[in-house]
This record gives structure tokens, C-alpha cells and sequence, in this order.
């Protein structure tokens, strides 16, 4: 590949500077999408919001910054196709199924096909449109369009089924983020359109617990809740870092609706930078992770799409110094 084939596409407005990873230069997993792979902004030429998932080279799964995922929970046609057969992870192409019964995000898996990509770009947007590959009569047609203005990056999504089967996924954004590369701690809180509740049960846990005996399930699942949210504070609309975490974090949150406010606002106190995220969808679930170095606010919306229909959601993400 040309080496002006690796340089990120630029977009530049009078404040912000958008670095957008071309499709399979950083980033050549299975996880995330290719597309709009967002490695840095930059706030009134001094102030950073994006970050590594994990400091060492070679671990965690090669997120960083401003990158979505399509069904995190189930992969479409998983359970259909045989172990040698292909499946689609929207975004990233036809991946190998393997021998394991249950999906899972984390399993590497090969690309037996990765999806066509093609790149329009202006100095302030980018535009990428993914052509449907039919894969047991599941198939989609997308674009993504990333557009800065001012402090803010929209990023508009369309979703088109072209296949013969419903496609019933969905999407987030795990948005790997440290303000200014300062580490987490009492500085830093998350603010929410409502009063937040948190979530008893720890998701990424259920999978493994399903294996084990109903008394061990019951206790680990407690403690890992608990050690789980320890770094976190919640009062009322707002959750507070207590702590630099010591090891990962998680939680999700009760009570979300559509809103006009931001769904998220995450704040460095002492400094005053922010960054928010608005979305004209109403979510079906908003999670949070994060480790020492990096949190990730996570608003998911829900994709039912029967042959022939479409769907188009868009977030804006705010910066402000």
C-alpha cells in the first residue's frame, strides 16, 4: 500500500481538527467498524480528547477514540451459518463463524471478505459508503458522513436492508476518551439529562456466569458489581469519579429518553473542557466503561430493519474549552 495511502483523512473547521483513520490502515479488527474510525480531535488547537483503549501496544482490542460497533451482543446469521460458513459484521465484512456455539466480540476470527469501501471528502466532511455483500440472504447498503462545524462533529448514518432476511442489531459508539490525556479521578464527572440509576446486574460478566451453578453465579456477579462501580459516585444527574480506578469499571444506566439536552456530558473540573454527545434517537440502552487512562460513555440505539426498509440516526458531539 502507498505510504499516502496510511495518512488519516483530515477535516478542519476554525476550531476543531478531525483526524479519521482510513478504512483498514490503524485499525484491522473484527470488532470495530471501519468507517469514521476517529483517532484525534483537536479543540482550539491545544486541548485532546482521544485516546488508546490500551496503553500497551498489542493488547486490548485496537479501539481508540470515536469508533462504533454494530451488535456487540449478537453477531447476524451467528447461529445460522456452520463452522466453516461466513457471517456479517456490518462495517467490517464476512467474518469466519469458528466452532464456538455463542458469539462473542472478543473471539478473533479471520475477514474472509471485508466490505467495499468508498471515501468522498471536502475539507470540513467525509463521506463513506459501504456496497451490500449478500451472506445467507443478509445484506446492507450504509453510508457514514462525518462533518465538522465550529466546536462540533456530526456523524450522520444511513442503513439500508438489500438482503432477503430482517436485520435486528444495533450501535454505539465506545468513545475511548481522557481529556487532554489527564487520568481519571475526582476531576473528571459524567453528567446525564436525568437522575441516574444504575443497573444491579454487570453485563459483561453474564455470558461466563451462565456456565457456573446458581450459588456461585449469585456471589460472583454481587462482587463484581460491587468492585465494579467502587471508583464511582452517583448524585443525582451526575457521576463522579471518587478515585483514579484501579482496575476496569462498569455500569449502565436507568431512566434514559429521548432528549433534546446532551445525553452525555464528560468534564475535566479543574480545566473547564468538555465534550457532549447529542443524538436524535431515542437509545435502548446507555453504558459506561473505563480504566485508569481512558472512559467511554456508551449510547446504543436499536436497528429492526425488514428487506427493503432504511434507517438514518445521527449524533453531534460537542467540544467546549
Amino acid at each position: 500500500m502507498p505510504t499516502d495511502a496510511f495518512e488519516p483523512l483530515r477535516l478542519n473547521s476554525r476550531r476543531l481538527a478531525v483526524e479519521v483513520a482510513r478504512p483498514g490502515t490503524i485499525y484491522q479488527g473484527t470488532r470495530f467498524d471501519w468507517t469514521g474510525f476517529v483517532t484525534q480531535v483537536v479543540l482550539d488547537g491545544k486541548h485532546t480528547f482521544c485516546i488508546p483503549e490500551s496503553l500497551t501496544p498489542g493488547q486490548g482490542t485496537g479501539g481508540i477514540g470515536i469508533c462504533n460497533e454494530f451488535g456487540i451482543d449478537v453477531g447476524t446469521g451467528y447461529a445460522e451459518a456452520g463452522e466453516e460458513d461466513a457471517f456479517p459484521k456490518f462495517g467490517v465484512g464476512l467474518l469466519r463463524r469458528g466452532p464456538k456455539e455463542k458469539y462473542s466480540f472478543w473471539d478473533p476470527r479471520p475477514i474472509v471478505q471485508p466490505f467495499p469501501i468508498e471515501i468522498s471528502s471536502t475539507e470540513t466532511s467525509v463521506t463513506f459508503s459501504i456496497e451490500p455483500v449478500d451472506c445467507m440472504g443478509y445484506a446492507a447498503r450504509q453510508t457514514k458522513t462525518l462533518t465538522v462545524l465550529e466546536n462540533q462533529l456530526e456523524i450522520a448514518y444511513r442503513m439500508e436492508n438489500t438482503g432477503s432476511k430482517p436485520i435486528q442489531t444495533n450501535e454505539y459508539v465506545h468513545n475511548f476518551v481522557a481529556i487532554d490525556d489527564v487520568r481519571l479521578g475526582p476531576d473528571y464527572q459524567v453528567t446525564f439529562p436525568y437522575e441516574v440509576a444504575l443497573e444491579k446486574t454487570s453485563a459483561p460478566v453474564v455470558g461466563i456466569m451462565k456456565l457456573l451453578p446458581g450459588f456461585l453465579r449469585a456471589r460472583i456477579d454481587k462482587t463484581y458489581a460491587e468492585k465494579s462501580i467502587e471508583p464511582l459516585e452517583v448524585q443525582g444527574k451526575v457521576i463522579r469519579l471518587k478515585q483514579t480506578p484501579q482496575r476496569s469499571f462498569y455500569c449502565r444506566t436507568l431512566g434514559f429518553e429521548r432528549s433534546e439536552q446532551p445525553q452525555w456530558e464528560l468534564c475535566h473540573l479543574s480545566s473547564g473542557v468538555s465534550m457532549r454527545e447529542y443524538d436524535d434517537f431515542a437509545p435502548c440502552r446507555v453504558a459506561m466503561w473505563g480504566e485508569a487512562h481512558v472512559i467511554s460513555v456508551e449510547v446504543f440505539v436499536e436497528i429492526d430493519l425488514q428487506p427493503g426498509q432504511e434507517k438514518r440516526w445521527k449524533r453531534r458531539f460537542e467540544f467546549n474549552a
